[in-house]
């Protein structure tokens, strides 16, 4: 594969329109198609093959449900609140649907996946299952009972809140519920008093409530990384949130898979009950790889309806940022919903056995931006999930397949992905919002809103530099490394109660936070390089923010940062792949 050198935009808005189908094409066949049903269309196949499909319906949805009845189409869903529908039907149908007036768009039924590193095929150039308790990492050795670092070093006393700078903050997560849309969570001791409503989507499930269980092992550690109480290691692992409630929502099987159209039942779940679940923050951490624009996407749109119902997403970014054939760095590796404008997504970073976070590096595995199709701005930051121990679920898929990534008691497991980062971000996400509700002067104001969340990660963001010194591009970190310091400073400075169009912040903010004795200036700016004035620009009711989506303009230069080949990332050989 040869390596070429992208320095516009330009360049990789020629090479999506080589692969989606053209705007004319799409006007042929009425409904816009995305890339599985594209290649379904120009392959061969049995005509009663049967397909599992979501349908966004124009105007006259009625009209389209009545004509999908009349045909004999099997509806599995109405996901009314994104306007889709999830059917079943063969490719004869589908044939036939693509030229229904009235249907805008088609979208396949994808597959999900939720994989850690460990599960992944994407490692910086390691086994990493032969990682864990006494073995070799680099040159340093893994300790049983210990958050596992970038160079193998072992941190003391509470790592995760350590490392984000809000170890001593008296916040905890009291009152904030976060939804782990996931493999499950099972109720292990650091877990079982924190979960609070447990619904089944698995199999077309409509939401069940069961008794809550993990049989992949990966919903159980994220939530770990953002409520455990650390029970079973006497406060060592504790999660950043420990006090935060947890609602899980299992829309992926024992082997870490699942469908769209689940997690969009999940979703709508949420958003339908937040009030009476007590839902804040949403963790997604799973994806597949974008098959169209971001505008039709349902798991994107999913993700934007949850936002503008005021639930702050949080996703991940991605794991294929490096080329597990030949090491290269790669690009424009976002996973659908990581491309959702307004989730919060995050990258993957390293620590590297301190607490100084100006020492962090981008993982190599970390997918970076833009977005695939639609060149949107992603990452937005980069969050610690190397290497993380949290709690193991019982006799799962990743304990019992991964048993070297034990601790010595087996009550925990380290693994390492973006995965982990979104669970860390969503504790930090929660510790926000508790600081602000009490800092606020009436406590029936509103929560700050999803893109106000994200703007305050971005402008208190510590900048990244690689292992020689040079600055990683906006590309693979975002923003930079979130402060947790900073950002809980922030937010405890705002007061969202203040009238639409006045100034919300009630005390005066130094940009900087104070790490083991030094302090770090804040990036102070939002989304890549467009400086705010501090101050007079962050009100209230304004957008301060970005509105739906940040896209690039064509003065965008990557420099000489590397993309793989004519693929980048994946083409029409890619099969997947964890986050």
């Amino acid at each position: 594969m040869s390596v070429v050198r992208v320095r516009t935009w330009a360049v990789i808005a020629a090479m999506v329109a080589a692969s989606v189908p053209s705007a004319a094409s799409a006007e042929s066949r009425h409904a816009r198609v995305d890339r599985q049903i594209a290649d379904l269309d120009q392959g061969g196949g049995q005509s009663t093959q049967k397909l599992r499909v979501i349908v966004q319906p124009g105007r006259n949805s009625a009209a389209v449900l009545k004509a999908l009845r009349s045909r004999g189409v099997s509806i599995r869903r109405n996901h009314a609140r994104i306007g889709r529908m999830a059917v079943e039907l063969s490719r004869r149908d589908l044939k036939w649907l693509e030229t229904l007036d009235g249907v805008d768009s088609l979208s396949l039924d994808a597959p999900v996946t939720a994989a850690p590193l460990a599960n992944s095929e994407f490692t910086e150039g390691r086994t990493f299952t032969s990682l864990g308790k006494g073995k070799s990492y680099g040159n340093q050795t893994v300790g049983a009972n210990s958050l596992i670092t970038g160079d193998g070093s072992t941190f003391n006393g509470n790592e995760l809140r350590a490392l984000l700078g809000v170890a001593n903050d008296a916040h905890r997560g009291a009152g904030v519920g976060i939804a782990v849309i996931d493999s499950g969570i099972a109720p292990v001791a650091d877990l079982a008093d924190r979960i609070t409503a447990f619904y089944d989507f698995t199999n077309g499930q409509g939401g069940v409530p069961t008794t809550p269980v993990d049989g992949y092992g990966h919903g159980t550690h994220v939530a770990g990384l953002a409520a455990g109480s650390g029970l079973m290691s006497n406060g060592q692992y504790e999660g950043v949130a420990p006090d935060a409630h947890l609602i899980g929502l299992r829309v992926l099987d024992d082997s870490g898979s699942g469908s769209t159209s689940d997690v969009l039942a999940a979703v709508e779940f949420a958003i339908a009950n937040k009030a009476a679940l007590g839902i804040d923050v949403i963790n997604m951490s799973l994806g597949h790889p974008p098959l169209e624009s971001a505008t039709t996407d349902p798991l994107v749109q999913a993700v934007q309806a949850a936002t503008q119902a005021g639930i702050i997403v949080v996703v991940s970014a991605g794991n294929v940022g490096v080329n597990a054939t030949t090491g290269q760095i790669g690009y424009a590796g976002i996973l659908s919903p990581g491309n959702a404008p307004n989730a919060i997504t995050v990258a993957s970073a390293k620590p590297m056995g301190t607490l100084d976070p100006t020492d962090d590096l981008v993982a190599n595995y970390s997918s970076r931006g833009p977005s695939w199709i639609d060149g949107y701005a992603k990452p937005d930051v980069a969050v610690p999930g190397q290497m993380l121990l949290a709690p193991a679920a019982p006799g799962s898929f990743l304990v019992t397949h991964y048993p070297s990534l034990l601790s010595a008691d087996g009550n925990y497991i380290a693994l390492s992905g973006t995965s982990m980062a979104a669970g860390v971000e969503s504790g930090l996400v929660a510790l926000v919002l508790e600081a602000n509700r009490e800092a606020r002067l009436v406590p029936t104001a509103p929560d700050l809103t999803a893109n106000a969340i994200k703007a305050f990660m971005e402008y208190t963001a510590i900048p990244m530099h690689d292992a020689t010194g040079a600055d990683y591009d906006r590309l693979s970190q975002g923003a930079g490394r979130v402060n947790g310091q900073g950002v809980m400073a922030l937010a405890q400075s705002v007061d969202t109660s203040v009238p639409v169009g006045s100034p919300w912040l009630t005390t005066a903010v130094v940009p900087s936070s104070t790490y083991d004795g030094v302090q770090i200036p804040w990036a102070q700016n939002l989304v890549w390089g467009n400086n705010i004035v501090w101050g007079e620009n962050i009100i209230w009711g304004e957008n301060i923010v970005w509105g739906e989506n940040i896209v690039w303009g064509e003065n965008i230069v990557w420099g000489e940062n590397i993309v793989w080949g004519e693929n980048i990332v994946w083409g029409e050989s890619y099969n997947g792949g964890g986050k």
